[in-house]
């Protein structure tokens, strides 16, 4: 149905409680049975009852308000367009820095054909469950298993784990191939998922999943693999890491969690306490490093009698699932064994590069966000009769956020380069070292970012809801990514050591 147009000369007229429209950016919208409900009373919308109200609003409120009751627009000014575009789901933004730079009109070595196709496709879907992951991590519920299978169903699920054979079945979001799934395209579906804003949920969802699964598809017995992959792929079932302990952290190899083989031979019985793991209370299977008689191993524990999950209370959403999971005197099939026996070190290292390469690409993409809030709130916030960006303190903000995610997120694409034409083991020799010390720039630019986004927005900036949710949710969880998958002092350290291993006979 076409909307009806008025001249302002009409608005202006209907300026009663009762008969109440207002303008905002040459829309109509009739406020009349809207007003009582008004989150900050009725007096805001009948200040402006008959007039434009565009600038106000848009000092209050964030756009997607317009979308939400979008019910009550009742038609548009007469020879006026708006001003401002509202962006639809699955498109790109054309705020500058909004998006990486090939997606921003430059040229890029990087990226085919079949990645722009990939992110608009990845892009469309989850713009389309970004309101209820949303709604997960305002509540802090554990993500629904519909929603999970949704996922698993777009393909997404698989997505995540990178290029692989277990790609093979999978239908991929825009019609991508199995075969030609890359690290880049890998790059993009975690800044897709990173692009929802809500830490909580996507570690709830994805978090546990990334860097617990590849124990079993690299680990695993082809028993194992033909029964777990495709349960926890589909959405089916959920799956986490489970290696640090109340007593050890980065120091894995003090790890008290035991697995003793019963007499038989035929089981380990584990017995021991793992905490701050992510997907834990919703995990139904644990890859848990365990002590063996003369070393360290892996084993795959499902959910069952003696298995018991505690939530942990962190910084950000429960729907994260962050848990204390306790072992009781649990029956393991020796079966369950990923890798050899007394050799799960090797297990534990496999996975770290491509963890914190993920990683990477997420922190990535958080703070791109932020760049982009600060972008529109510094065009649109008016102070002392200007906008903030015609301020030059504000601009040289913005400048150094820029900067500062720009120069991280080149590195974080010639890595992944790297990662596209090495096999597993010169990833392993070469690649251990640029990972650690691009994680370790990425979470002091994350630092850096979250403190001049937090300047801009001011208050807001520390309030969940409204024009600083994106802000609020940064500045209180951006840590996690400086101690999570290895802290910065021991990725610095990394870094440094691994580069030594390669340092010549040479003198001054």
């Amino acid at each position: 149905m076409s909307l009806k147009t008025f001249t302002r000369e009409e608005v202006s007229r209907h300026a009663s409680e009762n008969d109440l429209w207002i303008i905002i950016d040459a829309c109509v919208y009739d406020m009349s049975r809207f007003v009582d409900l008004h989150p900050g009373g009725a007096y805001p919308i009948l200040e402006f009852a008959g007039k434009d109200a565009t600038e106000d609003f848009y000092g209050l409120h964030r756009q997607e308000v317009l979308v939400k009751y979008a019910r009550y627009k009742i038609g548009t000014v007469a020879n006026e367009e708006p001003k401002y575009e509202i962006r639809q789901a699955g498109a790109l933004s054309k705020v500058p820095y909004a998006e990486s730079s090939a997606w921003m009109g430059f040229k890029s070595p990087y990226f085919k054909e079949s990645h722009f196709r990939f992110r608009v496709a990845v892009r469309e879907i989850l713009d389309g469950m970004a309101l209820e992951a949303r709604r997960f991590e305002d509540e802090g519920v554990k993500p629904t298993d519909e929603f999970v299978r949704t996922l698993g169903e777009a393909g997404i699920l698989a997505a995540n784990i990178g290029p692989g054979p277990h790609l093979k079945g999978i239908k991929l979001p825009g019609d991508v191939k199995p075969e030609e799934y890359d690290y880049f395209h890998e790059m993009i579906v975690h800044e897709e998922m990173a692009r929802w804003g809500v830490r909580g949920t996507d570690d709830g969802l994805i978090g546990g999943m990334v860097i617990s699964l590849p124990t079993v598809l690299n680990f695993g017995s082809a028993a194992l693999k033909a029964k777990i992959v495709p349960e926890v792929l589909s959405g089916k079932k959920r799956m986490c890491l489970a290696i640090t302990e109340p007593y050890a952290g980065s120091d894995v190899a003090r790890i008290r969690t035991t697995a003793t083989r019963t007499p038989d031979g035929k089981y380990y019985i584990v017995n021991g306490v793992k905490k701050w793991i992510t997907t834990g209370r919703w995990a139904d299977y644990f890859s848990v490093a365990v002590k063996t008689d003369k070393g360290m191993s892996m084993l795959l524990i499902e959910r069952g009698e003696g298995v018991e999950t505690k939530a942990i209370k962190t910084s950000y959403s429960p729907s994260a699932g962050t848990a204390l999971v306790i072992f009781e005197n649990v029956k393991v099939p020796v079966e369950n064994l990923l890798g050899k026996e007394n050799h799960g070190f090797q297990v534990v290292l496999s996975n770290f590069n491509h963890e914190r390469w993920v990683m990477l690409t997420g922190a990535s993409m958080g703070a791109r966000l932020a760049v982009e809030e600060c972008f529109k709130w510094a065009n649109q916030r008016k102070v002392f009769g200007k906008r903030l960006i015609d301020q030059p303190v504000i601009r040289n903000k913005l400048a150094k956020m820029v900067a500062s995610v720009e120069s991280v997120h080149n590195w974080i694409e010639n890595i992944t380069y790297q990662m596209c034409h090495m096999d597993y083991f010169e990833q392993a020799e070469k690649l251990a070292g640029p990972i650690a010390l691009c994680k370790y720039q990425s979470t002091r630019m994350l630092h850096d970012v979250s403190d001049e986004a937090c300047q801009i927005f001011g208050g807001r900036a520390l309030t969940k809801t409204g024009m600083g949710r994106v802000i609020e949710t940064m500045q209180r969880t951006y840590k996690f990514s400086a101690i999570l998958g290895g802290a910065e002092e021991i990725m610095a350290d990394l870094g440094i050591r691994q580069a030594m291993r390669k340092f010549p006979n040479a003198r001054l």
